[in-house]
């Protein structure tokens, strides 16, 4: 089942509105609409926003089969499963069928060329350890530049974001609550 197709299964089945979800998150109906629809895939500081909204989580969202235990990725299935955003970023969530994880992995694939600039704010703590490239990365006024090697971990209410230096720029990010 496509992403917003769950979206929508979810918020129905809880017999709630798009305007009451909407809400919830802080965005406007039209955009819930969009995603719902498949129309625009939102960014990961949106999909918490809906999972918060849902009573759920990201990983829920991403995958209909849960289970518990160790899971196990191969490479050839992270390279296979990005998710490209429409926010000039691609994502792939690692372990998603684990169930009731304290924290939620991503591999995260942004490129110079493509759009960003958006300031991202959601609930949680989050971790980025860049594996490749170089970036700027903005939390609250202080912008740092990170390499391969550097990592930040901050509060991800605080409003964040990045701007890739070089054309291509690949890290690690990892969301807790």
């Amino acid at each position: 089942m496509e992403l917003g197709t769950k979206i929508k299964k979810l918020r129905t089945d809880q017999n709630r509105s798009l305007t009451e979800i909407a809400a919830a998150c802080g965005f406007t109906k039209s955009l819930l609409s969009k995603i719902e629809n498949g129309k625009t895939v939102p960014p990961i500081a949106t999909l918490e926003k809906i999972a918060d909204a849902l009573g759920t989580k990201v990983a829920a969202l991403l995958n209909d089969r849960m289970q518990s235990g160790t899971i196990m990725v191969k490479a050839e299935q992270r390279r296979d499963n990005l998710v490209k955003t429409d926010k000039g970023y691609s994502f792939f969530a690692f372990a998603v069928e684990r169930s009731e994880k304290l924290m939620q992995p991503y591999l995260f694939v942004a490129h110079k060329d493509e759009p960003q600039g958006n300031a991202y704010t959601h609930a949680g703590e989050e971790f980025i350890y860049i594996l490749e490239g170089e970036m700027r990365y903005k939390v609250g006024d202080v912008e740092y530049t990170l390499r391969a090697g550097d990592s930040l971990y901050f509060d991800s209410v605080e409003v964040h974001s990045l701007t890739p230096v070089t054309d291509e720029v690949k890290y690690l990010g990892v969301f807790a609550k």
